[in-house]
């Protein structure tokens, strides 16, 4: 078979419909316009990247950019000082009674996608803090300023007030969030805010207001400006605002309790990395899937993907592949490092792994029951987990069985796992199309912002001519949000990342004080020691396929980074899902309605299940460093709502 018609190379000077933005003193980039303009306030106030960044953290949490404050943060710090990458992990831990048990004694297959048992419990507020006093310059005071400001009242954009409308039916269920969320409530017309309303949230206005009293008072008594950042820190996980919190989710049937408010805490932590070519790219550890990207550059390392041409089969081929072998070992071996069994990450991260799996890979169609791996002998040791591994399956057969109940008290011995949630409405993707059509197009056919694999977060980047560079991808408390009551927090639905059974992910099943593996990505590449681009990108299961060719687009093709995010992508959905059902759909592959046609052909002759949308990413957005002139080139999608502003 012949496979492609090589295209021109990407042709230099590539129009573009936003143009790249650039800086020199400093540059913000994130998901909504206000949230921009909260980190330049930031800036010009002194702050750095640091402060910056979780001004705009608060902010966009404060808006439901498809996040809320009890939501989870993950982030990618680079400390010029020491010229070394953190990782910021601000994500919470199932809480005390999240057991396979629990949930299969309500006959349920996955934790529940919405409500207060979705909840694991909140970090952002902690990872705010704790970024802040760390590695910031500012106050609380002064980086919640715009938070405060915007909770007091801002006028809300269509496509959060719409999302809120949307989901009115959900919101109803809880009374907090109904106070919220439907300002209107019992108008046949709307109940919920109107776009350009200028929509209020007096409980987490005072409960900010809390946290930078508490932040004064120390400071009054003597504290340092890190200490009383803690003293606030300490208020909202073990004092009132706790409390309340614990008071409403429990009432509420939720399982946190104060036990678990008070053991959780942040972690400052290595980054996972590998080098593609002569870059060192960085990732969160393996309770993100992270680092799948980098097992996708060790396996793209073994190809001439230039000779291939760009989007052609061959190099559609080559992703797709490459893609799936890293996402299927995701699918298997990821989860919180803190817990047993511990992920092999030094085999999944070898290159000689990677050369092995490559050489799996068959050129001439797909293979839609590519699984996992076996990296343990790359690091000297035998898989505990061959049974599960040879009875590997992209949809398992016992996802069709019912799931065990309590029987006269005693848990049933054996544990089954299916496709539960059935009930609960979708998450809001970040960018639905809207009756007036004024938002990204989402396609059934195609690449759907609305379909549970690409959901929604949003991104930070956020860079100063000090050095300071700081990715974050940060989410969970979307909208329907659970709000734990008079606190105005809406708390996360992460839990639903956790399986039951270890048959699906023996890493990663769910238990009190774990994390569960998210699909949360933020990006920091370095050249010579030296950043090189911070990126990130919005869209669930589909992020560190989106990233991957953001990277390639910069790094094979010398695309600009406006060029880059712009660029059309492809998309394999034969991974398993991380919501809802996790559910895989083997063959399936998402391309831009603009891919040739003798393109598409060929694909579908190799077997494959061709999709095509006008959109075939969610928003990209990275900072790339201009070492020959010491600037900043910014680049944002041009769908979505995503903005970037720099000086």
């Amino acid at each position: 078979m012949v496979l492609g018609f090589l295209l021109p190379v990407w042709a230099e000077g590539q129009q573009t419909y936003k143009p790249p933005l650039h800086g020199k003193h400093w540059m913000a980039l994130t998901g909504k316009p206000l949230g921009a303009t909260a980190g330049a306030m930031i800036f010009q106030e002194g702050g750095n990247a640091v402060d910056a960044a979780v001004a705009m953290l608060g902010a966009t949490s404060t808006m439901w950019d498809v996040l809320g404050w009890g939501g989870e943060t993950q982030a990618l710090i680079y400390n010029p000082e020491t010229g070394q990458v953190i990782g910021v992990n601000g994500l919470g831990f199932a809480p005390t009674d999240a057991t396979p048990e629990h949930f299969h004694s309500q006959g349920l297959h996955f934790p529940p996608e919405f409500g207060p048992q979705a909840a694991v419990i909140p970090g952002t507020p902690g990872a705010i803090m704790v970024m802040l006093a760390e590695y910031g310059r500012l106050s609380l005071a002064e980086v919640l300023a715009p938070s405060i400001q915007m909770a007091d009242g801002y006028p809300i954009e269509a496509q959060t007030a719409n999302s809120m409308e949307r989901s009115k039916e959900q919101i109803k269920e809880w009374d907090y969030s109904r106070d919220v969320f439907l300002p209107h409530l019992g108008s046949e017309e709307r109940e919920g805010p109107y776009p350009g309303e200028v929509f209020r949230q007096e409980d987490l206005a005072r409960t900010l207001r809390q946290l930078v009293e508490e932040e004064a008072e120390a400071l009054a008594a003597g504290a340092s400006r890190e200490e009383a950042i803690m003293a606030a820190y300490d208020r909202f996980y073990r004092g009132d605002i706790a409390q309340e919190m614990v008071r409403a989710t429990q009432e509420a049937g939720g399982l946190i309790t104060m036990d678990d408010l008070d053991r959780w805490e942040v972690k400052l932590e290595a980054p996972v990395s590998t080098t593609y070519r002569d870059i060192e790219v960085y990732k969160l550890d393996f309770w993100t899937q992270g680092p799948v990207l980098l097992q996708t550059l060790n396996l793209l390392e073994n190809a001439d993907l230039q000779a291939k041409g760009y989007n052609t089969t061959r190099y559609i081929h080559a992703l797709y592949q490459a893609m799936n072998l890293a996402f299927a070992d995701r699918d298997f071996y990821y989860g919180d490092p803190a817990f047993d069994p511990q992920t092999p990450a030094e085999g999944l991260l070898s290159k000689e792994y990677a050369r092995d799996r490559w050489a799996q890979i068959d050129w001439e169609s797909n293979d839609p029951t590519v699984g996992p791996g076996d990296p343990y002998p790359y690091q000297g040791e035998e898989n505990p987990f061959r049974e599960y591994l040879d009875a590997w399956e992209p949809n398992p057969s016992f996802l069709d069985q019912d799931p065990p109940r309590a029987v006269d008290g005693q848990e049933a011995d054996e544990m089954a796992v299916g496709n539960g949630g059935e009930e609960a409405a979708g998450e809001s993707g970040s960018w639905v199309v809207e009756s007036d059509g004024s938002h990204g197009l989402g396609s059934p056919h195609g690449w759907d912002a609305d379909d549970p694999f690409y959901r929604g977060t949003t991104a930070i980047q956020t860079a100063d001519a000090d050095g300071w560079v700081v990715s974050i991808t940060p989410s969970g408390g979307w909208i329907p949000a659970f709000i734990a009551g008079r606190t105005g927090i809406g708390l996360s639905q992460r839990m639903q990342s956790f399986v039951t059974d270890p048959r699906m992910n023996p890493y990663n099943v769910v238990e009190p004080g774990k994390r569960p593996r998210v699909t949360l990505t933020p990006t920091l590449a370095l050249k010579d020691g030296e950043p090189f681009l911070s990126f990130a990108v919005q869209g669930g299961d589909g992020q560190d396929q989106n990233l991957l060719q953001m990277f390639l687009n910069m790094v094979e093709w010398d695309m600009t980074v406006q060029e880059a995010a712009e660029a059309a992508n492809i998309n394999s959905n034969q991974m398993r899902g991380s919501f809802g059902d996790h559910v895989a759909r083997p063959g399936s592959l998402v391309l831009n309605e603009e891919t040739p046609s003798w393109v598409q052909r060929e694909l579908r002759a190799m077997g494959y299940d061709i999709r095509t949308s006008p959109r075939t990413s969610g928003p990209l957005m990275g900072i790339w460093f201009d070492g020959e002139h010491g600037t900043f080139w910014g680049g944002v999608s041009h769908h979505g709502e995503d903005h970037g502003i720099a000086w």
